[in-house]
């Protein structure tokens, strides 16, 4: 029997992504934040139709979890304005590892969760799956990968004793 187990980060849609990030840190506590502007992502199938997908995204830890804060540049459709204007803000989607993402999307398929966009980002490919008329919200798949499993580690090493100066990083 197929299941996801725990989410690995909560995504939230946001106007902007160094605003975003420096709000969560003040008022959350979370971060630091490595943010990365007009992430590379390629191969990029929306609803089924070939698309693009331009963001910048804030990445910080919020207590035991990754939180995303993810800026839509694009001006067409894409998962995130299917939930959000591009002045609106809130929760868009929680990201699960997989061992096999193409049994795991057929398996939420079934379960009547259509596929929203697959797209590649580097070594990493993603599939957004469309929950958000049970759950509220997209579920993000993806295989984990020396370079993915890395970059979640580096965030959270990065705040273990964190003292709140340098919450925003570009590098």
């Amino acid at each position: 029997m197929f299941k996801l187990g725990p989410p690995k980060q909560i995504a939230y849609a946001v106007p902007d992504a160094f605003e975003a990030a420096q709000r969560w840190t003040k008022d959350f506590g979370a971060g630091p934040f490595f943010i990365s502007e007009h992430i590379p992502v390629t191969d990029v199938i929306y609803r089924g139709s070939p698309s693009s997908f331009d963001h910048t995204s804030a990445y910080g830890q919020w207590g035991d979890i990754m939180v995303e804060l993810v800026q839509d540049h694009g001006t067409g459709p894409s998962v995130v304005r299917d939930l959000y204007d591009i002045d609106e803000s809130g929760l868009h989607h929680l990201a699960f590892f997989v061992e096999d993402i193409n049994l795991a999307t057929s398996s939420l398929n079934d379960l009547g969760f259509g596929l929203g966009m697959t797209a590649k980002a580097g070594p990493t490919i993603f599939n957004m799956i469309d929950a958000t008329k049970t759950l509220g919200h997209f579920i993000e798949l993806y295989e984990p990968n020396e370079a993915l499993t890395g970059f979640y580690a580096r965030v959270k090493e990065a705040s273990i004793n964190w003292d709140g100066e340098d919450a925003i990083r570009t590098r």
